[in-house]
């Protein structure tokens, strides 16, 4: 595969990153993935601001535009052959001595990722719960970061299971997220996903299902769950930027009942990208 480094095209073979760089030092970087379907990526600009104000914080010399977004997945995807991509876009720190450093980063390196894309919709999932906690925030708030070791070690638990995601909770037993996913549920009509106040990333798919469901007349609320509420659910489901509203079957080896909100957010996700494709292509 081709790949950007610091905006130049290079296959993925050839590139390399200095060992000073405090991205592979101390987990110093960030990164946001999204999908690109017929020349366009839903939600892009939630991904933006996330990714901006997550660097600003950090002390990053770096501001991502849509447009150098654009011109840089084009690019990609045509020296790939690709019509459509998974993209990770990361931005690490950059080089410095060793030791921890206060001052700015004013070299940030940029290395953007591309992989075949898996086609819509994805097929139900079992949801397992981990016995691994979620690990606690670093900071004020969960960043998209290269900290993934809780996240490794998780799959590592999980195992190969296809078709399977395992759910954190914290430390306290509520539940949290998937290992690469956040977590809703449906009870009585009513919509309910975990509270940023568990260590939770805001996944940008998630803020989706937030507004969708203000938006549609569901009550929709954010707080603090366990196990028990999580199995008496009518429905559960799991969402990210590539695989979208996933619907889950089983949890912990006991079927759900329904999917029916589940299948309405998932038409109409899919629908609202095809809405931004028609309109990138204006």
């Amino acid at each position: 595969m081709y790949i950007s480094v610091n905006g130049q095209i290079v296959q993925d073979t050839e590139a390399s990153i200095s060992p000073y760089d405090h991205g592979f030092l101390y987990g110093l970087g960030l990164f946001e993935t999204f999908a690109v379907r017929n020349d366009a990526i839903f939600l892009l600009d939630h991904h933006l601001t996330r990714l901006n104000v997550s660097v600003k914080e950090l002390g990053f010399n770096y501001v991502l535009t849509e447009d150098v977004v654009y011109r840089t997945v084009r690019k990609l995807l045509k020296k790939n052959g690709l019509q459509e991509a998974y993209i990770r876009w990361n931005v690490s720190a950059g080089i410095r001595e060793i030791g921890l450093a206060n001052e700015p980063f004013l070299d940030p390196q940029e290395i953007v990722y591309v992989k075949v894309l898996p086609p819509l919709p994805v097929a139900a999932k079992r949801l397992v719960s981990l016995k691994l906690n979620r690990n606690s925030i670093e900071g004020i708030r969960r960043y998209k970061s290269h900290h993934y070791l809780n996240n490794v070690l998780a799959k590592k638990e999980l195992g190969n299971q296809p078709n399977t995601e395992g759910l954190f909770y914290t430390a306290e037993g509520y539940a949290a997220e998937g290992i690469v996913s956040n977590l809703f549920f449906v009870k009585n009509d009513s919509v309910y996903t975990p509270s940023l106040e568990t260590g939770i990333l805001n996944g940008v798919t998630r803020q989706y299902v937030i507004a969708w469901c203000e938006q549609n007349q569901k009550r929709v609320e954010e707080g603090f769950y366990t196990k028990e509420e999580i199995a008496q659910a009518d429905e559960v489901f799991l969402t990210n930027a590539i695989q979208g509203i996933v619907a889950v079957h089983t949890f912990d080896h006991q079927s759900l009942p329904s999917n029916t909100i589940t299948e309405q957010l998932a038409t109409s996700y899919q629908l609202a990208i095809k809405m931004e494709e028609r309109i990138e292509n204006e």
